[in-house]
């Protein structure tokens, strides 16, 4: 694998009104990511506060997926959104403006997704790593790698996306980025 264009650390903290805070290599805060429920337990948004920067705001779609979200400057400019189209299917895919990518879990036994554009392959990774007794203490650390050029946005939004179905990515996926950029690709005659 080749070197990450940019590696990104993610501490989240909290249950009720989960907390995700983003800093570079070096440790330098980048902002936070707050995520929101109503009632009912169901999230419904977040918010994404950069030290420098736009705000950047994800809402739930109106339907009934878990995955169906969309992304939206402070200024109103759609920037992406997803869409899980089953629920036991554990492939969400995003759409940011011309380019399609699939939101899937990572290869091996570990938790955590790989963000796979539909021509070029795997374009980042999140590896989530669950503290020692995570469920107790809601306490979590992901290292996000930035293996193509993409979006920072993008990556942010995946991190919403994955923690929602955290649990669900534990298990290994049938995708490799082979397979999804043959799928991708027309065929020939």
């Amino acid at each position: 694998m080749a070197d990450p264009l940019a590696t990104y650390h993610i501490r989240s903290r909290g249950w009720w009104t989960r907390t995700h805070d983003f800093s570079d290599a070096e440790g330098q805060p980048l902002g936070r990511l707050t995520v929101r429920r109503n009632g009912w337990g169901l999230v419904v948004s977040g918010e994404y506060q950069p030290e420098t920067g736009e705000v950047l705001r994800i809402r739930r779609d109106p339907g009934l997926l878990r995955g169906q979200f969309s992304l939206w400057t402070e200024g109103g400019e759609w920037l992406g959104s997803s869409l899980r189209w089953a629920l036991v299917r554990r492939q969400i895919d995003l759409w940011t403006g011309g380019k399609p990518y699939r939101l899937v879990p990572l290869h091996g036994f570990r938790r955590g997704w790989r963000i796979v554009a539909a021509k070029t392959g795997s374009s980042a990774t999140l590896d989530m790593r669950p503290g020692l007794l995570s469920w107790l203490t809601t306490r979590d650390r992901t290292e996000a790698r930035k293996l193509r050029k993409i979006d920072f946005e993008l990556i942010v939004f995946a991190q919403f996306l994955g923690m929602l179905t955290r649990n669900e990515s534990f298990w290994p996926t049938s995708l490799d980025p082979e397979a999804v950029s043959s799928e991708a690709a027309p065929a020939s005659a």
